[in-house]
Parts: structure tokens; sequence; C-alpha cells
């Protein structure tokens, strides 16, 4: 009974604190600029940046995809981090040159990232040329200072102005757009064939500690040979209800009805400790993403048509603390490639409706462990080699089956440790270019302050970004909450 009041007291309490926030989003949404006519890039340099030291000796290595590295494909993906006014707010120059010469010592050790990727003419899959053609680094102005961006529309702050148009030569680009206040803005864009998520924080981690003069924490495995197929290959039949072969047509016409646009929210800590308080109330332990994914897939529900009586959400979930060798749940710590897979539940919508945060945090929880095991990633791999060659998706990604929202974590992606020698960045997230999938999308990402708030990176349907945005919990992001 204690237990019971006292939960019944916190919610009380922040349902209250919700309640007088609500007003305070409306407020900031009044008081996002409008940079639509205002705020302009100008690009003016580029430069090749190549690896200083080639541990290959400078002989061409060709680097076959893993057969996950196939499955998730090959599209951009970008991360984005802005900070304040620089040491030298009047000279760009020492800030370009620390970049470009401590990325050219990082690509010594991630040489694959300075490679091309090409099509291989015999198996018809592409694959990694490791010869030091280099990395692309755009410089760029801007004629506003860092306050004045939207932060909260990424359509009007992202496309064409702080994201460059992707260089087909170049699998790793990096944008780098001083502002009028002396603050800076870098953008890194990868292709998806060289890593996921971990991949690419690592990379950028490692970056940051060479800019700052520190012996890098991670040294990478690029064997991407661990990932082989078993002989003769062998799966759960449930994956072909879960994956398909595809042809680029039918992914250039995914059915969605809208075009979908791009958000970034702010969530405090108060908010994603109540979230959780809630999943926990029969008494089982939840994290705070299964927590928070019961209470968006309830808020879904509103903003699907009644010509649907169910839905789905997904998340994506990384693989290398589920395989290992030798009892050893490190042994693939540091492996730089492509080890995701993609975890779905369904569920009635009504049910969602009526369910409690608890009941459907369980459903989380179940869908998600079925996903995080070994034998799902094996069986995954070897799904792949038996419909190989050819491009490869997720069903739900492609847009069958009906409305879905994914949500990806990447709660130990480097954001406040990334300083490349002039200071931690006010804000890191990630935003994908890409315009049409058939799936909503959320990434969670802690905010740079480090005070257990978050960053959530979104790809919406119109009438989903309007009921999240009638929730309190998701702030839409502003300058004040970056405190510049």
């Amino acid at each position: 009974m204690y237990y019971l009041n006292m939960l019944l007291s916190q919610s009380f309490m922040h349902l209250h604190k919700l309640g007088n926030s609500r007003q305070s989003k409306m407020e900031a949404l009044d008081r996002t600029p409008n940079v639509s006519t205002t705020f302009e890039v100008n690009f003016t340099r580029k430069y090749t940046v190549k690896a200083i030291n080639n541990p290959l000796n400078n002989q061409d290595y060709v680097l076959p995809l893993s057969n996950l590295d196939l499955l998730s494909g090959r599209f951009p993906v970008s991360y984005f981090y802005f900070y304040r006014n620089s040491l030298l707010p009047n000279d760009f120059e020492p800030i370009i040159d620390t970049l470009k010469t401590s990325l050219s010592v990082i690509l010594s050790y991630y040489y694959p990232f300075a490679g091309r990727i090409v099509q291989n003419p015999k198996t018809n899959e592409p694959e990694i040329i490791c010869d030091n053609t280099g990395a692309l680094v755009v410089e760029a102005n801007a004629n506003v200072p860092l306050k004045e961006l939207n932060f909260y529309n990424l359509d009007k702050t992202l496309g064409g102005k702080l994201v460059s148009i992707n260089h087909p030569v170049f699998p790793m680009q990096v944008q780098v757009t001083h502002f009028t206040c002396g603050g800076i803005s870098i953008t890194f864009t990868f292709d998806h064939a060289l890593g996921d998520a971990s991949s690419f924080g690592k990379l950028l981690g490692s970056w940051s500690q060479i800019a700052q003069n520190k012996p890098i924490s991670c040294i990478p495995d690029h064997g991407r040979i661990k990932l082989c197929a078993r002989f003769p290959p062998s799966y759960h039949p449930s994956l072909d209800q879960q994956f398909t072969k595809c042809t680029m047509e039918e992914i250039m016409n995914i059915p969605t009805p809208k075009i979908l646009i791009k958000r970034l929210y702010f969530i405090d800590e108060s908010s994603i400790n109540w979230l959780q308080s809630l999943a926990c109330k029969d008494g089982k332990r939840r994290t705070k993403i299964e927590a928070f994914s019961a209470y968006i897939w309830k808020i879904m529900v509103r903003a699907i048509g009644e010509n649907h009586e169910r839905c789905k959400m997904g998340w994506l979930v990384d693989g290398r603390g589920r395989m290992y060798k030798d009892d050893d749940k490190n042994s693939m710590s540091n492996y730089i490639g492509n080890v995701l897979s993609l975890a779905f539940c369904e569920a009635a919508i009504e049910d969602l409706k009526q369910g409690s945060v608890s009941d459907i945090a369980n459903k989380v929880h179940e869908a998600i462990s079925k996903v995080a095991n070994n034998d799902h990633f094996l069986d995954l791999i070897d799904w792949v080699e038996c419909h190989r060659p050819g491009l490869m998706l997720s069903k739900v990604v492609l847009g069958r089956g009906g409305p879905a929202l994914v949500l990806s974590s990447s709660r130990r992606f480097p954001v406040a440790e990334l300083d490349f020698g002039f200071g931690s960045p006010v804000l890191g997230t990630v935003c994908s270019t890409v315009e049409k999938i058939g799936v909503a999308y959320l990434n969670q990402r802690p905010s740079a302050t480090g005070n257990g708030s978050w960053t959530v990176s979104a790809m919406l349907w119109p009438e989903l970004a309007s009921a999240l945005e009638a929730d309190s919990i998701f702030q839409p992001m502003t300058a004040s909450h970056l405190q510049l």
C-alpha cells in the first residue's frame, strides 16, 4: 500500500508538472524561428583526407560485405553535432586543420572508411575497395548564429544546408559549418554498408581522442569473416515472414501515404523516470527504453486511421553482446560492420488503448528478448546466405503489414564526449536524409548535458507528429534547451 500511495503521489506531481509544461511547449513553438527564408549556407572549400599511414602498405584490399551488411543495405546515415563559440571564434582555420590532421590519423585505423564501395560484377554484390581514396571534408559558412536555427524542424535545417549532397565516390563525408556567433556544426555522413551506429560511434569517439592527443580506447576489428554463414545454412522458418528479397523498384515505391517529416524532441529526466515507474508497476523490472516504447505505442494509436485494427512496433537490436565465442562476451565489442536485427511486435489497437503502460512494456520486453540472442543472429546470417545475391529488407520496413513505428536506442553513442579540442557539443543526434521509408522512426540518445535527459530524432507521418506533440512529454527542441 505504501508503494502504491507513493506511486500515485509521484504520478500526480508529474502530471501537474506536465500540465504546466504544455503551455511552455506551445510558447516555445511560437518562439521557434522561421529560418526558411533567412538561413543560408555558403560552401567554400572541399578537401580529400587520406589515411596518413596506410596499414595495407599501399596495396588495394577488397573487403567483402558480411551477410548482415548486405541486409542493412546502402543508404546514408548522418550524425550532426553543434558546438558553442570556439576558442578562436574569428579564425576557422585552426579548427579545420585539427579536424583534417586527426582524421588522417584515425583513418589509418579505420581504413575501410577511406575506401570506395563498388558493385562486384561477378557476385552482383557491393564490396569495399580499401585503396585509401580518402574521406571528403566540406567547409561552409552560415549567415546566422546558432541560436537562430530551427532545431525542431529538421526539414528546414538540414537538407542541402548542414548535410551536403552525398558524393558517390566517398562513403564517409564530413561537413564543418561556421556560424556568425563563432559556433560550429559538424555533420558526419556514412554509407550504412560501412557499419552500424556502434561502428560509427567507435570511429567518432576515437577520432575525438586523437584530436585531443589522447590514446584511442578502441582498436577496431575489421574481421568480417566472423559473421560467415554455417554450412549448411539453416534458419527458423519465422524469418521468411519477417524478411524478404526485394528490388530497387519496390524500395523506391514503398507504399506510404505521405512524405515523412523530420523532427527533433527533448525529453527531460523526470518524464523518463516517471514512465519507468509506470512500466514497473507490477513489480517486474523494465528498462527505460521498454517503458518509453510502451508509452509511445499507446500514443501511436491516436494517429492511425479507423480502417486499421492492428499496428506494429519494432526495435533495432545490436548483436555484439549476444554473439561471442569461448564465453568471452566482449569478443565482438570492437567489431566494425553491421550486427543489427529487428524485433517486431503486433497488437490490436483496442488492446493498446485499454492496456496499461506496464502491460504493454511486458509485450515489448518479450518481443526484444526473442531477437536478443545468439541463435537468432546465426539464423539471420544463414537466411541471408540462402537468399543471396540481391536486395533484402524487413517486410515491415518495406511498408507491408500496416502502420508501424521503429525505435532505435543509442544510449552508448558518444555525445558529450565528442570533443575535438574546442569543447563539448551542446547537441549531438542522428538524422537520415532518406525521404521515403515504410515505417515511422525514432532514435533516442542521451542529451549532451549529461543530466539524464534525452534527445529524440524522428521521421514521422504528420498525424503521428501531431499526436506526439499533443503530449507534454515530447518537447520540440529549441535553442533554450541547448542553453544557447
